[in-house]
């Protein structure tokens, strides 16, 4: 546990560095609260705009900052000097990824708060929402550990976090993406969320996410046996 939050409190005071990451963390909670207080639209659903730029930040933020954490620690040997002071490989993702959930699923309470979700409604907002970011965090940590450098690594996730944050809300606009977009998990978390307050939980949801989920574990115990995070 003793390394669990050296590696936390490491981490939280990177992201106060490293811009980039973040913005991952502020850009979409602030766009919402914005959105939802300056623009309201005849007929348009209720949080609208909570549950887009929600799903929009499950697909973007997790998987960006985990596979660039990783990706710079791997670059800059920052890994050596931990395992030198007994730090291990499993300590240390489990720290880097504690803290990026942490810090999504803050991201995420403010965008549910910004539209007034409440009771029930929010608790499954939430519920739901930590489903996507885990996913989003495994494919995060599968880019890390593949990637050789901070270079690659984006050039990986770029456009891979496009399909995933922007199909989903392609998918309100055109009907080919939206059938297309039912193999993703991310388009599934946005119709679970646009559902939230009835309840609507649909077995194919449930299996698209959790496969996803399970086939993204498998590539990245495969990709860690093979390399490592050296």
């Amino acid at each position: 546990m003793k390394h669990i939050q050296a590696i936390l409190w490491k981490q939280f005071k990177d992201t106060l560095k490293n811009k980039s990451i973040l913005i991952q963390f502020l850009l979409f909670p602030v766009i919402t609260i914005i959105m939802e207080n300056s623009i309201k639209i005849e007929g348009m659903p209720e949080h609208f705009f909570a549950i887009m730029f929600g799903v929009m930040f499950i697909g973007m933020a997790p998987l960006t900052s985990m596979a660039a954490i990783i990706a710079e620690e791997k670059e800059k040997n920052t890994l050596r000097v931990l395992r030198m002071s007994n730090v291990k490989p499993a300590e240390y993702l489990l720290g880097v990824g504690i803290y990026v959930w942490g810090m999504c699923m803050i991201g995420a309470l403010i965008i549910a708060l910004s539209s007034k979700f409440t009771g029930s409604g929010l608790f499954y907002f939430m519920l739901i929402t930590t489903m996507g970011i885990l996913v989003s965090l495994l494919i995060g940590a599968f880019i890390g550990v593949i990637s050789k450098s901070q270079m690659m690594a984006t050039s990986i996730t770029v456009p891979v976090m496009m399909i995933f944050a922007f199909i989903p809300m392609l998918s309100m606009f055109n009907d080919v993406i939206k059938k297309v977009g039912k193999v993703t998990y991310t388009q599934r978390i946005n119709t679970l969320l646009f559902n939230v307050q009835d309840l609507e939980v649909s077995t194919e949801s449930i299996l698209v996410i959790g496969i996803t989920a399970l086939l993204t574990l498998v590539l990245f115990v495969l990709a860690y046996k093979k390399s490592g995070l050296e």
